[in-house]
């Protein structure tokens, strides 16, 4: 009786996780545009789901490399240049269609005559291959800005021409820190679902349980860790781009394509026992005397907390990132991010650990230089977002 009572609780539960595949031994035709590295096909590998790779694209020469080296595709089902792609010959073959174009100005935007509106641009593209392959399902990835820009104009014209196409849409930003991965990443996500009776609801959030540091490398290269200059960089409060730089945050950053370069992006500061290192040592002991605390205020830091500001301070970088504009009033108030008498060094994130915050495993294999995973990283989709939108829809009913 308890095992029958289980199962319908599951059965009846709103959490995308207790929900089960209804067709897990039918084989998705899987398509990408601006492919990547594969974020839709590496969450259809998490899930051990039978799929084929019917088709994959992308400009860069590079991304080739990695998605070659880590997923199973035909060169003749592989594009260089969605502009000059057609894929009338894949029409009725595609049961999912997956991508996001980079956000480009419509060239004439707002006039609402459906793809002749977004000539010009890559979405158009994008939307021309829904329409020539008809695919069961699509799923479009873009920036959160998408919505905003050009005053909704775009965002109206994006939804007009999908609808056009002949698609029920359901549309939700979300954020990869709801989803599993302590990364603060917002994404337009747009579900198109060819058949029009279909009721969906986007996967709830779930509680975050991991923390930035739950994804770094026991061992790390020396060639990570920063010299003076970028020491002083990351770690200045006179750098105006400081919403750009984070020091030991629970919550990374949004990756990006030039994260890590210049300085920007999140680091991690490791404290030194042994003194032994050839890198710059980073000495925060180094300060002028004004800057400690007396006694009282260092008890009242320490403390685990007042009434008024229980968790209001914040000792060791834990979360360095302090509000500069209001750092003079902090301060005055024994309110702000503190450091402890140490050394220590300080380092950017590896291109390993820059995937696993992407939601790659190490199984993942890497086959281009630093450069170019830190890019391809940062130009990816998390793999956990998608998961959780494949095991709400039961992406199994569309399979073949």
């Amino acid at each position: 009786m308890l095992n029958l009572i289980l199962e319908k609780d599951i059965e009846n539960s709103t959490d995308w996780r207790d929900k089960s595949f209804s067709n897990p031994q039918k084989t998705i035709n899987l398509a990408t545009l601006f492919s990547g590295i594969g974020s839709i096909e590496y969450a259809f590998k998490r899930l051990k789901l039978k799929h084929n790779i019917i088709f994959a694209g992308d400009i860069d020469p590079f991304v080739k490399q990695s998605y070659f080296a880590n997923y199973n595709i035909k060169e003749k089902d592989w594009h260089d240049d969605i502009t000059q792609f057609s894929a009338l010959k894949y029409r009725d073959k595609v049961d999912l269609l997956v991508g996001g174009s980079p956000c480009q100005a419509f060239s004439m935007v707002g006039k609402r005559k459906g793809l002749n509106d977004t000539r010009g641009t890559l979405f158009y593209d994008f939307a021309r291959i829904v329409d020539e392959t008809q695919p069961k399902v699509f799923i479009y990835e873009n920036v959160k800005g998408l919505i905003n820009h050009d005053n909704g104009k775009t965002w109206n014209v994006v939804q007009s021409v999908f609808k056009s196409l002949g698609y029920k849409l359901f549309s939700k930003v979300l954020n990869s820190k709801d989803y599993g991965i302590p990364q603060n990443r917002e994404r337009i996500i747009i579900i198109g679902f060819k058949d029009k009776n279909t009721d969906f609801t986007f996967p709830e959030a779930i509680p975050l349980t991991r923390t930035m540091q739950d994804f770094l490398e026991d061992y790390t290269d020396s060639k990570y860790y920063l010299k003076e200059k970028g020491i002083k960089f990351v770690t200045s409060t006179k750098n105006k781009l400081k919403r750009y730089t984070q020091i030991n945050g629970d919550i990374a950053l949004c990756q990006k394509a030039n994260q890590q370069f210049n300085w920007h992006g999140d680091f991690v500061f490791e404290q030194d026992f042994s003194n032994n290192f050839d890198e710059f040592i980073f000495d925060v002991s180094k300060v002028e005397e004004k800057y400690y605390l007396s006694d009282k205020v260092k008890q009242y830091v320490l403390s685990s907390g007042t009434k008024n500001f229980k968790t209001s301070t914040e000792t060791d970088l834990k979360i360095a990132r302090p509000l500069l504009q209001t750092m003079h009033k902090m301060h005055r108030a024994g309110v702000d991010n503190y450091v402890t008498h140490n050394k220590g060094r300080i380092r950017k994130l590896t291109p390993r650990e820059c995937l696993r915050l992407m939601g790659f495993g190490d199984d993942f294999k890497i086959v281009v230089s630093d450069t170019q995973m830190y890019r391809q990283a940062g130009n990816s989709i998390v793999s956990d977002v998608l998961i959780a939108i494949l095991k709400q829809m039961d992406i199994t009913k569309y399979g073949r």
